[in-house]
């Protein structure tokens, strides 16, 4: 676990909560809970595996009873234009994107405490046009839609669903960006700059958070106004 997930997982665990993080390599796994500290704990499987995620919330109930809150934040995204599409491409993203998000929370039903909260992870680049990358824009366009629909579906439990939509970030992938394409993804950003992973993680966090207690199907943007002006 790397980026985005780790710092919320690290902005959770300053927070009080116990942490249960997933990841598919145990290496990288191991040193994110190590980050964490807390007492966190690191279980290795693949998001794109229900069978994995069912094994994963077994282990969280065996461990915690129950789950109050719950970040659905893996994701895959590379680049493919509408001239280079392959059937494999989209399989690949849908797979982890939505089905993982979709069996993940299928999953959890049974263990998520009623009036606990779930935060999807969307980006900018659901809502607005995002070249080359048209098939994990529309992952993260159905995890909105999703979004919606669990929040109707779970309300009698007083389960609350919401989106937090981060724009570009300033992660560890996005620092090997060549300097022509930051400048490139910074240029359409009101505030002129990325968003830092810190921030993306305390709009995880207040959604979560009983702040946010009459806040559901909602879709938080973390973007500089990227989407928004």
């Amino acid at each position: 676990m790397k980026g985005i997930g780790l710092a919320v997982s690290k902005r959770l665990a300053v927070e009080g909560a116990v942490v249960v993080i997933t990841g598919r390599a145990a290496d990288e796994v191991d040193l994110a809970v190590e980050e964490i500290g807390h007492g966190a704990t690191g279980i290795v499987a693949d998001a794109g595996s229900p069978q994995d995620l069912e094994r994963v919330i077994a282990t969280v109930r065996d461990l915690h009873s129950h789950i109050d809150a719950l970040v659905l934040n893996a994701g895959l995204s590379e680049p493919a234009p509408l001239t280079d599409f392959t059937t494999d491409h989209f399989d690949r993203h849908f797979a982890v994107n939505v089905r993982g998000a979709v069996s993940g929370l299928k999953a959890a039903l049974e263990t998520l405490r009623d009036g606990s909260s779930v935060v999807l992870m969307g980006s900018v680049a659901g809502s607005i046009s995002v070249s080359g990358y048209g098939t994990y824009a529309a992952t993260k366009a159905a995890l909105r839609s999703y979004a919606r629909t669990w929040a109707t579906e779970l309300a009698p439990r007083g389960i609350r669903v919401n989106v937090v939509a981060p724009g570009p970030t300033d992660t560890e992938m996005m620092a090997r960006v060549p300097d022509d394409v930051r400048a490139a993804l910074i240029a359409p950003i009101p505030l002129g700059r990325m968003a830092r992973q810190e921030e993306v993680a305390a709009a995880t966090t207040f959604l979560l958070s009983d702040e946010a207690s009459f806040t559901t199907g909602a879709e938080l943007f973390v973007d500089g106004g990227m989407g928004q002006v």
